[in-house]
């Protein structure tokens, strides 16, 4: 049961014939407990008259899954099998998160018919969406008051991550597509696919001379590389406390994953394997084997119910699980947040190895609102913000050191300009014949 805002009009009306009872000499709480008790009965009446709102049959419509940021409609079926039809309003229990609209859409039922309610949602939070029951409010002719019952019917609606960055990916297809049709470019060195013997100039790689060809020729051959497109691409995402802090509009998580998905659409292009992890104490997701078309799929379904979690990151643990994705990778890109010497020390004592086969690119998100504040110098507040982000700079730049010195490559920009500049960095390496 429930009561709509016209009892207590109805009741406050009461005051007209409590006054003019009263001046006839009436006892005017006499007046007021009969007319309060007209009021209930009223009220008791158009419950009694309201359409049984558990004599429906709810059924729902959701899709399984969804871009953030993207309008998505959802629907509720109402079959009404009562003999009454039924007047009311509906509520689809989503969390606010949701963006459902704040107005219950109203519902009128004939007995026997079916009516289907749709409810735009506008999504503002990556991951699982949940409405777990719908709410159907039947009001009486009266308009007093009605019956409520509460339906059990799940919706699951998952949010994958907006990839936003997609909008940089054609330029960067038709970058790959021009590697892939240069085929006359000789690569020196090792590590990459035979393409075929040419004669020595000086200047080229001794270690690439062919010793046999060289016999038969008369005269010195030199075998010539191509990039491989059978490489292996390994991405690591910290999930830790650092990943939480917001750059912009969004977290340094969420840059992390459209970095990540622009490097994985490009990477499928080219033909390499692609490995992703997410990690901070435990593996949060982890999308390994798949690829071709499934690929992005594959990574978008995993990463959407991920979120950032308040711990330290366990580097160790990390680096640790990305060796058992492959026993050769020739790319690992970690994405994440060491912007302080002091947190970073964890980092850098289990930094990888880097090697002729192995490229370790460290990526970070910054904020673009520190290096403003930087050169602010209007007042003495100016000032003091002015010293702490040159502090915060001076210590991204220590760490930044330190990964070169470790034998990795370090890229630091703002969340719009951070996955294109990985993605140009992958290709650079695909160039030189590094990956």
């Amino acid at each position: 049961m429930f009561l709509t805002a016209l009892p207590a009009l109805l009741v406050g009306l009461g005051v007209v014939p409590v006054v003019l009872l009263s001046a006839l000499g009436m006892s005017a709480w006499a007046v007021f407990g009969a007319w309060l008790l007209l009021c209930i009965a009223l009220v008791a009446v158009d419950v009694a008259l309201a359409a049984g709102p558990r004599a429906v049959v709810v059924t729902r419509q959701v899709p399984a899954r969804a871009r953030l940021g993207e309008q998505v409609t959802v629907s509720v079926a109402v079959q009404n099998t009562g003999r009454r039809a039924l007047h009311g309003r509906l509520r689809d229990a989503w969390q606010p998160t949701a963006g459902a609209p704040a107005e219950r859409p109203r519902i009128s039922i004939p007995p026997g018919e079916r009516r289907r309610v749709r409810i735009p949602l506008l999504p503002r939070r990556r991951g699982e969406l949940v409405s777990e029951f719908v709410v159907i409010r039947s009001r009486g002719p009266l308009g007093l008051a009605g019956r409520q019952a509460t339906h059990t019917v799940r919706g699951a609606l998952r949010l994958l991550p907006a990839f936003t960055s997609r909008k940089h990916l054609p330029s960067r297809l038709a970058r790959l597509r021009e590697l892939d049709g240069n085929t006359s470019i000789q690569v020196r060195g090792q590590g990459t696919e035979f393409d075929s013997l040419r004669e020595y100039v000086r200047g080229d790689d001794v270690r690439s001379i062919d010793w046999r060809a060289t016999a038969r020729a008369g005269t010195t051959m030199l075998r010539t590389w191509r990039p491989e497109r059978d490489r292996h691409v390994v991405i690591l995402i910290d999930t830790g406390r650092t990943a939480a802090a917001r750059v912009g509009d969004s977290t340094r998580l969420d840059a992390s994953l459209e970095a990540a998905l622009l490097l994985a659409a490009l990477a499928a292009r080219a033909g390499d394997h692609v490995h992703l992890l997410m990690y901070d104490r435990i593996a949060r997701a982890r999308v390994t084997g798949v690829d071709g078309a499934a690929l992005l799929p594959a990574l978008t379904d995993a990463m959407a119910p991920v979120h950032a979690r308040l711990v330290d990151t366990d580097w160790a643990g990390a680096f640790a699980a990305v060796r058992t994705l492959t026993t050769r990778p020739s790319l690992i890109v970690v994405l994440t947040a060491q912007d302080a010497a002091e947190s970073a020390r964890g980092f850098l004592g289990a930094f990888p190895d880097a090697s002729r086969a192995t490229t370790v690119l460290v990526g970070s998100s910054t904020d673009d609102s520190i290096e403003q504040l930087a050169r602010r110098r209007g007042s003495r507040m100016d000032v003091y913000l002015a010293a702490a982000a040159e502090r915060t700079m001076r210590d991204a730049q220590i760490v930044a050191d330190a990964v070169r010195r470790a034998g990795g490559e370090a890229i630091a920009a703002d969340p719009e300009q951070l996955p294109p500049r990985i993605a140009d960095r992958y290709l650079e390496l695909k160039a030189a014949g590094r990956l």
